[in-house]
């Protein structure tokens, strides 16, 4: 027997929900889907999945072929399979996210599909279920990163606290208190400050800071106190 008899056959896609951080506001990745149905609408990055590779090697080759991007935060998030989601044919869907550094990043992004970071608070409609998958991306990062460092994959390797601050509030969607986030953040005791400024915004300036990764691993509770509770924010 060479295949499963009286078996149905779907097609897998992937798609992926690229954040990225510009130290001031949270954007996501957009593109104009290039073909029908819904062609010029306003999509995710997705392709289908081929025979000779695994789900991560499509979302990397997919990734790359529509943006550019390569060698960034990728992490499997959830699979979609309502029957009616794909109205030419039946399709399942594997969603990813992934977490950039627009200015790291930003002359890597390829425009033969025209890429456009949006900021999340004002992303257009989107095609099929995709706004389901953004909304569902959005609340996994608020729980990962009461846990993980992941949100510093979004900012450079030297940051300042206003950026750190302005990252969390987009992230969880809430206003923080400055003394209290600059207070909590110094007393986790995981940050190192650096002896150079960042001047653009004042002319005090503000000092940069890096993360001590071997002290977070040792101790990555320790960041847990200065993440909002996500089941009290709004989506």
């Amino acid at each position: 027997m060479t295949k499963y008899s009286k078996q149905s056959r779907f097609l897998i896609a992937v798609d992926c929900i690229v954040f990225g951080f510009d130290g001031e506001t949270l954007k996501l990745l957009l593109i104009k889907r290039s073909f029908n149905p819904e062609k010029d609408k306003w999509s995710l990055m997705g392709g289908f999945v081929q025979a000779t590779e695994s789900l991560d090697q499509a979302a990397n080759r997919i990734l790359k072929q529509l943006t550019g991007l390569e060698g960034v935060y990728l992490e499997q998030m959830y699979s979609f399979g309502e029957t009616n989601r794909d109205p030419i044919e039946r399709t399942i869907s594997v969603s990813y996210f992934a977490l950039v550094d627009i200015h790291k990043y930003e002359k890597q992004i390829s425009t033969d599909f025209h890429a456009e970071w949006v900021p999340l608070k004002r992303i257009p409609k989107l095609i099929f279920d995709h706004q389901e998958m953004v909304e569902l991306a959005k609340k996994s990062i608020r729980y990962k990163a009461a846990l993980h460092p992941i949100l510093f994959e979004l900012l450079p390797s030297r940051f300042t606290l206003p950026q750190l601050q302005n990252l969390y509030e987009s992230v969880f969607n809430t206003s923080i208190d400055k003394r209290n986030f600059s207070k909590r953040v110094l007393a986790t005791g995981l940050l190192i400050k650096l002896t150079d400024k960042d001047k653009a915004g004042s002319k005090r300036g503000a000092y940069y800071y890096q993360l001590n990764m071997q002290k977070y691993y040792a101790n990555f509770q320790a960041f847990i106190n200065i993440i909002p509770n996500p089941d009290s924010l709004q989506n």
